[in-house]
């Protein structure tokens, strides 16, 4: 099977466009350069399709070096044959080749192993062939100064038979599937932990039992950390006697003296060999497909928050809700500058509204206040009802933020760097209202498993997590585009072909040389080749540039394209941005070129209309329900207006307004059976729920979305 004939089985598309996607991405191409200005080459693939096609590669590329590992290990030990040899190089199935290896592999010495050295892997054949009686006869002819008697002689040569059913492709193929199909979890407590604090979290899988190919991924997370923190005992089993009875049906041919030997053989093989190795391989392939679930759900999330509606270049003011310490209160102007800090003691126990009224008055006439934006944490209701007691001169719109990670990165270098002279209470209010002018350019700075989406992400592949979660980070960046202007170095660090170093130099070259004017200067950064721009030009954005279509995402290798357009209409490039009239007067097939198809053209002529768009809608106030402030004021059969805070495969979290977020179960979405929770709800969704129950004492709310 070549790499292509591998991919395929993947990924849904023509050998055309795999060998496209491939050549690209050979040549260094990003995933998101490929997709938005290759689509021609590609055949339209998508951001998805393409990063499942680099997937492949790699894991074809990796089965390949595994097995070259494979056979030149088996060859070092002069135990290659041309027939596994074949085997091996057909096989593209890692656990397929990890069975062909296991007979020689460099393990610990096994029973089997000490059998052998002592002269009985002749008897064991015998007894395998299963045509030889009076067997105890024959082992007395075995015995020598390490083996003592016959009895000794038969369980070596048992020693060895197991390990050689164990070894047999056949059997641990047919007893994978069934393990795979028919294996049952089943957890028991274990009773000196069963009191201890943390517990009573994990109580539903004290005596449990569910069939592991029908437990949902956030379930069996659940159970495996349960059992990681001592709670529980783990395993899954499949009918004993079946298993048994299926080797015996493989192995033994006759009904004789030999056949004795080979159920003992087999039964220990099982229960030594391949019970614990099968079911542990059932149980990593199950929690692999459970991390990759909840990975996908991590980083569906994560999207939708990076994409969150942006309020914009506003002057804000921020607030940091606290009661002993007071509320933190910085200002900030359009660009997210700091201009001034204060702390403000509304609440209990120092009770100063008054002065802290003055003075959110004072700021808000002095600084220009447009918008302002509370932390959604501990004092944030008493907080935005204080806030909206001011009278103030102007309308000044009301924002309630998640402050999920803002003390993450009040702590972080980046926080220290940007505000080395503010302690982290002012860094954390800045990361507030930073939030709300825009969501992306603020977020990419804090590490996203502490952004507060998602669950079990502590539990899954660290590995895997990360990369899902930054190719997810790219991907939004890449879709808004940037100011290259303004962004700081984390969020240039993630455009297409910029990378982290090379962002430190844009930076360092702007603080030198003020702000950029058109999208070549690009080419005087130090160490930014013809590559990097060619795959990082287009997401950049110059505004008020020399080139309007700087601010815009055609890439400049189409610029000549567009002057041609404009030419022939007979009106300047300039005259025919945002020109809908004279842009619908274009025929897109009359400038297909060898570098430029059809559909990058239809692309081209899209972004024109509108350019710079900025795919986001706008943030909108959310009004929560007045009466509701904490857990104690809600009641059952209450309907109240919420917003979705966090998304999980069991359903949807919604903020009514206190501290506690209640729970949707997805069987409580809507009418009717829903797959996936995304379907219905999205990521800062305004809803309406219903209260279904209030476990005051667990601090835990059910709501409802069918009213």
């Amino acid at each position: 099977m070549n790499i292509i004939q591998f991919i395929q089985k993947q990924v849904d598309t023509t050998t055309k466009n795999i060998e496209a996607t491939l050549q690209l991405l050979s040549e260094d191409c990003t995933i998101p350069f490929i997709a938005r200005y290759r689509k021609d080459k590609t055949g339209n693939l998508d951001e998805v399709q393409i990063e499942d096609i680099s997937k492949a590669k790699k894991q074809y590329d990796e089965i390949c070096k595994r097995k070259e590992s494979i056979l030149k290990s088996i060859e070092e030990q002069n135990a290659l044959t041309l027939e596994l040899k074949q085997k091996i190089e057909a096989s593209f199935d890692l656990q397929e080749l990890e069975d062909f290896y296991l007979p020689y592999k460099k393990t610990r010495k096994t029973k089997a192993d000490t059998a052998r050295e002592n002269g009985l892997e002749p008897l064991a054949k015998i007894i395998m062939a299963q045509n030889a009686n009076d067997i105890d006869y024959i082992a007395s002819k075995y015995l020598n100064d390490k083996v003592n008697n016959e009895d000794e002689a038969l369980q070596g040569a048992r020693d060895i038979i197991a390990e050689w059913i164990n070894e047999n492709i056949y059997i641990r193929k047919n007893l994978r599937r069934v393990f795979q199909r028919q294996g049952e979890i089943t957890t028991k407590v274990i009773k000196t932990k069963k009191d201890e604090e943390g517990a009573q979290k994990f109580s539903q899988y004290f005596d449990w039992s569910e069939s592991i190919s029908k437990v949902p991924s956030h379930r069996l997370l659940a159970m495996l950390r349960a059992e990681t923190e001592g709670f529980i005992k783990f395993k899954i089993e499949i009918d004993k006697e079946e298993a048994l009875s299926f080797i015996e049906e493989t192995i033994i041919k006759n009904k004789n003296e030999a056949s004795n030997h080979l159920e003992l053989a087999i039964k220990d093989s099982y229960k030594r060999l391949l019970e614990p190795a099968i079911s542990n391989e059932t149980l990593q392939e199950a929690k692999t497909k459970a991390d990759i679930k909840a990975i996908d759900v991590f980083s569906e999330n994560l999207r939708q928050l990076l994409l969150a509606p942006p309020l914009g270049e506003k002057r804000i003011l921020a607030i940091d809700p606290g009661y002993r310490t007071g509320c933190k209160v910085v200002c900030l102007d359009e660009k997210g500058d700091l201009l001034n800090n204060e702390t403000i003691y509304p609440h209990a126990p120092q009770n100063e509204s008054a002065m802290a009224m003055k003075k959110i008055r004072s700021m808000v006439n002095a600084y220009g206040i447009e918008a302002i934006s509370i932390g959604n944490g501990t004092a944030s209701r008493e907080t935005e009802f204080f806030i909206k007691k001011i009278a103030f001169d102007k309308p000044v719109q009301v924002f309630v933020v998640s402050e999920a990670g803002a003390s993450v990165y009040s702590a972080s270098k980046i926080a220290r760097e940007e505000f080395s002279n503010y302690d982290v209470t002012v860094r954390g209010a800045v990361s507030i209202g930073r939030r709300l002018s825009d969501p992306l350019a603020e977020l990419v700075k804090i590490d996203a498993k502490s952004i507060g989406v998602g669950q079990y992400q502590h539990d899954v592949d660290q590995t895997k997590l990360k990369e899902e979660l930054d190719n997810t980070v790219i991907r939004c960046v890449n879709s808004v585009g940037i100011n290259i202007n303004t962004a700081s170095k984390s969020l240039l660090s993630y455009v297409s072909g910029i990378g982290e170093k090379m962002a430190e130099n844009i930076v360092a070259y702007r603080s030198e040389n003020g702000p950029f004017e058109d999208r070549k200067q690009l080419k005087k950064v130090p160490r930014l080749g013809e590559k990097a721009y060619q795959q990082a030009a287009a997401f950049i954005r110059i505004r008020d540039g020399k080139n309007p279509l700087d601010n815009s995402a055609v890439h400049p290798e189409s610029y000549g394209v567009i002057e041609k357009m404009a030419k022939d209409l007979g009106i300047k490039t300039n005259e025919l941005i945002a020109n809908k009239e004279k842009i619908n007067q274009i025929k897109p097939e009359n400038y297909i070129t060898e570098e430029i198809g059809i559909l990058g053209l239809k692309d081209i002529l899209k972004e024109l209309e509108k350019p710079g768009l900025d795919p986001r809608k706008s943030a909108k106030v959310f009004e929560f329900d007045p009466n509701v402030r904490t857990i104690k004021d809600l009641k059952t059969g209450m309907i109240l207006p919420g917003i979705v805070n966090n998304i999980t495969a069991f359903g949807c979290f919604v903020d009514v307004g206190i501290k506690e977020s209640g729970l949707v179960h997805i069987s409580q979405l809507k009418e009717g059976y829903v797959s996936d929770v995304n379907e219905v709800v999205k990521l800062h969704q305004h809803v309406q729920v219903k209260v279904v129950e209030v476990d005051e004492a667990r601090k835990r709310i059910q709501l409802t979305m069918i009213l």
